[in-house]
């Protein structure tokens, strides 16, 4: 008897091949860097040695084993919370004393897994070489461990990528579905909250999901469908708002600090000078190119006089001054670039001590994108804006191509979302929290520059395949 599994289910086997052996028999993940506790909190998720060494519980070993504590959302808002919290709660039915990450970590790689099946079941077509590198291509990029391994981790990156690839695979699968379902509809919006709701800096990519959301309404006429888009519209607006006016205000302060003490006034020749532009005092100048975080500062971070002083300014006040002053900012964009192509922060160990690795060592297996992008890549303003105008140009060419098709035309303006998204990515980490942390914080940047690669691929794949004449298949 001859069996055949349709891509979408092998994209599934494959992805499980991946993640079980790295995540659940021999796991990695990623050590935690201070940042888990608040998360952890709301899932009712406590350390499990409270005498455990500093060293030992920071930076240098990932936990695989965590005991329970009370819940908390310590006013910290975040669509994570509610995955961490159903692992917790499972968890708990499982086992009261003890909590295993890789239960969060088994929700998360059903939901990927998910993620990629839509993608492969609304693009594949009838090329067999198309289809073998739109698979390939996804497991070699988006099952590689810089992606994975925050999975056993309580880092908001795994949410992000996973409702990344999730929301663009639901965006692209409505166009290209004969008579696309409410349900289908509905399940895009969902995933587009959780995206925006992950952290305060994907909030902006809001604004653009909501205007794709908007040209949906063209794809079906009927009242049902259409007041689905509104009303959806309307939740991811609100969803987008409330992500801006429920960020704590020493998260405020501390975003503020970092973008204007070691983001404008880092590597600045004249201190002074933008400190009075910006309406600052120019004594603050002796913090210039300091962080948040730093204990040697000449003036506390929450001194009085630098609270009350960056109360009276906003972000906009930043993006003024790099509007006034292009190069400056284009210094910044350079050293962006030049952390851009890290997936993964190296400095935190894959391992857990027991393994017996050495302190903050850091797994490589299946590693290839991940390394090739770190080690071969350009990591320079010019490639990203080289890369990404070569992509803008060829999507303007295909759009104004298919000036009779709303759903081809729909199917491109993803694409170009996609792009804009990852512009957003780029540019905000900068404007909103200066230079600190920039491989990490470039994450979403990283999710798109590899899926407008990936996308880029298919694309001469598909190109060939057709003048080619390459055989077709199912």
């Amino acid at each position: 008897m001859k069996i055949r599994i349709r891509l979408e289910w092998l994209t599934v086997i494959v992805a499980a091949a991946v993640l079980l052996p790295l995540l659940f028999f021999s796991p990695v993940g990623v050590a935690n860097n201070g940042d888990f506790y608040r998360i952890m909190l709301a899932g009712g998720i406590d350390f499990a040695d409270p005498g455990e060494s500093y060293r030992d519980k920071y930076f240098g070993y990932f936990h695989a084993l965590y005991h329970y504590g009370p819940f908390s959302a310590e006013s910290y808002l975040s669509s994570q919370i509610i995955l961490v919290f159903i692992a917790g709660m499972i968890g708990r039915a499982s086992n009261s004393q003890v909590f295993d990450i890789r239960i969060l970590s088994l929700l998360y790689s059903v939901l990927y897994a998910a993620a990629l099946y839509v993608i492969v079941k609304y693009n594949k077509q009838r090329s067999v070489l198309f289809n073998a590198v739109l698979i390939a291509s996804l497991a070699l990029v988006f099952l590689d461990i810089g992606y994975v391994a925050y999975f056993n981790s309580f880092f908001g990156e795994a949410v992000t990528v996973i409702f990344m690839l999730l929301t663009f695979g639901l965006a692209l699968a409505l166009p290209r579905s004969d008579k696309p379902s409410v349900w289908l509809l509905t399940a895009f919006y969902l995933s587009a909250v959780c995206l925006v709701g992950t952290k305060l800096q994907n909030a902006p990519i809001g604004l653009l999901l909501l205007l794709l959301g908007l040209r949906y309404w063209r794809l079906r006429s009927d009242r049902g469908w259409r007041w689905t888009v509104g009303i959806w519209s309307a939740v991811l607006l609100l969803a987008t708002v409330t992500m801006y006016a429920a960020a704590p205000n020493e998260l405020k302060h501390i975003n503020l600090y970092q973008t204007v003490f070691f983001g404008v006034l880092k590597d600045s020749p004249d201190p002074a000078s933008d400190l009075r532009e910006l309406g600052l005092p120019e004594e603050f100048k002796v913090n210039a190119g300091t962080n948040y975080f730093q204990k040697d500062t000449a003036i506390k971070q929450d001194d009085p006089r630098i609270l009350a002083a960056l109360k009276g300014i906003s972000h906009k006040d930043v993006l003024l001054y790099y509007a006034k002053h292009p190069d400056r900012f284009l210094q910044k964009l350079e050293r962006a670039a030049k952390n851009g192509m890290s997936i993964r922060p190296l400095y935190l160990g894959s391992y857990e001590k027991e393994a017996g690795k050495p302190y903050g060592a850091v797994s490589y297996a299946y590693s290839s994108w991940s390394t090739f992008k770190l080690k071969v890549m350009p990591n320079n303003f010019g490639f990203v804006a080289a890369f990404a105008a070569a992509y803008l140009v060829i999507l303007a060419v295909e759009y104004g191509r298919r000036r009779k098709s709303i759903r081809q035309r729909l199917y491109l303006e993803v694409l170009f979302v996609l792009a804009l998204t990852g512009m957003c990515g780029f540019t905000v980490p900068l404007v909103g929290d200066g230079e600190a942390d920039l491989g990490k914080h470039l994450f979403l940047f990283n999710v798109c520059f590899d899926l407008m690669t990936v996308v880029s691929v298919l694309y001469v794949v598909r190109f060939i395949a057709k003048k080619a004449g390459l055989p077709r298949g199912a």
